[in-house]
């Protein structure tokens, strides 16, 4: 069992036949994803990679009853592509987009909150690098073959460090039930406290590696939620503990701007939730390896 996805899992390409869409499409149809199309304006009709493209979302979702889209829009558009997905009855939306502004993600959540609780879609990102159930299927840009099937769950706002992370463990002989990149941007679609809890109530997951970093509340939201509530070991990394306050490092919401979003405040509120703490990026796979010995 996974979370979010698996092989039966249909889903629409937003952006399709951009350069990127097109390229990201063919490396998840490689992998065993079920695309059943794809979505550009203007573009109905065509074909991309034996993948059929419509002009709405929609669209598409009638014809092909999907039921999880991914985002390769340009950032000026792709907000107005999650609300569009949103309002055809998707259950799950991958934002992969960089860039989007931060004015347009509060239009989205406030969309969410408002005109389509209905459908209650899950929305990963933006800026992430997506969700993959190692040998099932992937809906990002993640290097498939670095996961090993198994029962880890990886849940990261960085994604270069859920593929260290992944392939640390890999070496280790180490699997993955589902990894989640959340994404680095301020304002997100789904938060480390939703994923946890996803993970908690899949009795195919048996632990979790979170990758955290500087900046925002959300590895303190998820301290208080592991505390109160999980019942399975959880490993943790938090990247920046040389960051300097009020700079951002790397993504747009790694900027130190409160109490409780340095890297020490973070680790010591994980660590006093019971959390295993690894000490540098080499040591993540190690850090898991050593929990799993002691549960």
């Amino acid at each position: 069992m996974t979370i979010l996805l698996d092989r039966a899992t249909r889903v629409l390409v937003l952006g399709i036949t951009g350069k990127i869409g097109s390229f990201h499409t063919q490396e998840m149809i490689a992998y065993g994803t079920n695309i059943v199309g794809g979505v550009t304006p203007g573009k109905g009709g065509s074909m991309v990679h034996n993948v059929p493209v419509f002009d709405t979302i929609k669209e598409a979702v009638e014809k092909t009853e999907a039921s999880a889209a991914i985002v390769f829009v340009p950032p000026p558009f792709a907000a107005d592509s999650i609300m569009e997905a949103a309002d055809a009855g998707l259950k799950l939306c991958v934002a992969i987009t960089d860039g989007i502004p931060a004015k347009d993600m509060i239009r989205v959540k406030r969309y969410m909150r408002r005109y389509a609780r209905e459908n209650r879609m899950q929305l990963v990102g933006p800026n992430c690098a997506g969700i993959i159930s190692p040998g099932k299927s992937l809906l990002g840009i993640m290097p498939g073959h670095i996961y090993l099937p198994g029962h880890i769950g990886v849940v990261g706002r960085s994604g270069t460090l859920g593929y260290e992370a992944a392939a640390q463990m890999k070496d280790l002989g180490i699997g993955i039930s589902t990894s989640v990149g959340i994404g680095g941007d301020p304002i997100n679609g789904s938060s480390f406290r939703d994923i946890l809890e996803l993970f908690e109530n899949d009795p195919d997951t048996h632990a979790v590696m979170m990758i955290g970093e500087i900046g925002g509340p959300q590895e303190a939201e998820a301290a208080a939620y592991i505390r109160e509530h999980m019942t399975k070991p959880v490993a943790a990394y938090v990247a920046g503990l040389s960051a300097p306050k009020g700079r951002r490092m790397g993504h747009a919401g790694a900027i130190i701007q409160a109490f409780g979003e340095s890297a020490s405040e973070k680790v010591e509120l994980l660590r006093d939730a019971g959390v295993a703490i690894s000490p540098s990026p080499s040591e993540i796979g190690r850090t898991m390896e050593t929990l799993l010995k002691a549960a």
